[in-house]
């Protein structure tokens, strides 16, 4: 390569790099431009299903300030104070899991939310139980990292542990949910060295579990199904996917144009939730699908660039949650937007900062202000030295 080359190789790098800068910026573009995108095009979709065309805007809107200030309060929290009280929080999530099972509201058979008095939308709780997932698994793995690394059988304890949100969520019944978990534990566990070998026979394992769940349950077994031939049946279990594939069909390359979708006009269910995806390959495109795809593909980039930073500077805790975030954001976009074309079963998964729903928006904001925050402490904070403890159990990360 020559010299010029690498000249200009050196410039760009000058020119993209966010080291000499108070925060990663391109993680906040990413996030603007999805959390701008999403608003557009929940208004968009949801014209036509109520009296009131702009209600769903205005409640997106009033989310999106909601999000927006617990992405504020989690960045002015110190990271060592969610660390300590890890185990607390994962054990009031799992007590939120197991309330919503008593009390929780039913819709379309599965019982995921809770109904709050007055004009307060409802809770949905393994939104919420992601959190205190995340927190749990970075307190351990930043706390017994050498073990990890060197005792290969220490990471059944992390999927032991698992196993109890995972075990609720199979009776709300989320799977979608339990899918979601489980990558982020197993992709947690992989960054933190843990032996490659045991994950993929517990992979292995979890696949074969998932696929006597699907034939155990008819309504499952329907769905796989209508994914493998939605037109065999496209009234009926097909009908979602069909709808879906018509709409990407209309979008071409470019789209039909912002607001001139007509699948949303009651053709394809949830259009504003689960399938807005679709609704923007039809608006946008096969160029605004893209668009899409690669701004989720810079946040989660970002997301697990600002947990190697904090890992080599040695703050372990606030790694592993950048990862564990990367993984949640990563699994629940591309399982959402598979679903939308026509690659793997119907889940009722949001996309996160685009879809319509509060919980969903609320915690995607407290990610965001983690993220925030471990990228904070890594900029503004010297390196950690490790405490005799620490350093007889976790080795110097180079």
């Amino acid at each position: 390569m020559s010299d010029e080359s690498l000249s200009r190789i050196q410039r760009w790098r000058a020119a993209l790099t966010t080291q000499h800068l108070p925060c990663d910026i391109w993680l906040i573009v990413a996030v603007v431009a999805l959390a701008g995108l999403g608003w557009i095009m929940v208004s968009s979709a949801s014209v036509g299903l109520l009296e009131n065309s702009f209600h769903y805007t205005r409640q997106h809107g009033v989310f999106l300030l909601l999000a927006i200030m617990a992405c504020l309060f989690m960045l002015c929290v110190p990271l060592e104070l969610w660390r300590q009280n890890a185990a607390l929080i994962l054990l009031f999530s799992i007590f939120m899991l197991m309330l919503v099972l008593v009390i929780g509201q039913e819709v379309n058979g599965s019982k995921r939310w809770i109904s709050l008095p007055g004009p307060l939308p409802s809770l949905q709780v393994s939104e919420l139980a992601k959190i205190g997932l995340i927190f749990y698994m970075a307190a351990f793995m930043s706390r017994f990292t050498y073990e990890l690394r060197q005792r290969a059988f220490t990471m059944w304890r992390p999927l032991a542990v698992l196993a109890v949100p995972a075990g609720l969520l199979f009776l709300a019944p989320d799977f979608g949910g339990m899918v979601v978990y489980t990558v982020c534990v197993i992709g947690m566990l992989m960054m933190s060295g843990a032996s490659l070998t045991l994950l993929l026979g517990s992979g292995g394992v979890l696949g074969f579990g998932a696929v006597m769940m699907v034939v155990m349950e008819p309504y499952r077994l329907a769905r796989w199904t209508s994914f493998l031939d939605p037109w065999a049946d496209q009234f009926a279990t097909g009908y979602q996917l069909t709808q879906a594939l018509i709409a990407f069909g209309r979008g071409h390359v470019t789209g039909t144009g912002l607001g001139n979708s007509v699948q949303k006009l009651h053709y394809l269910p949830e259009a504003h939730t689960d399938f807005i995806f679709a609704v923007v390959a039809e608006e946008l495109g096969m160029i605004g699908a893209i668009v899409v795809v690669l701004l989720f593909t810079l946040f989660i980039v970002r997301a697990m660039w600002v947990g190697r930073r904090a890992e080599l500077a040695g703050h372990l805790f606030g790694a592993y949650v950048s990862y564990g975030i990367g993984f949640i954001v990563a699994a629940q976009a591309f399982i959402n937007m598979a679903v939308s074309a026509g690659l793997l079963p119907t889940k009722g998964l949001t996309l996160p900062l685009i879809s319509y729903g509060g919980s969903s928006l609320l915690v995607t904001g407290m990610m965001i202000g983690l993220l925030l925050r471990v990228d904070a402490e890594t900029r503004h904070r010297p390196r950690r030295t490790p405490t005799p403890y620490r350093a007889r159990r976790e080795p110097r990360l180079s």
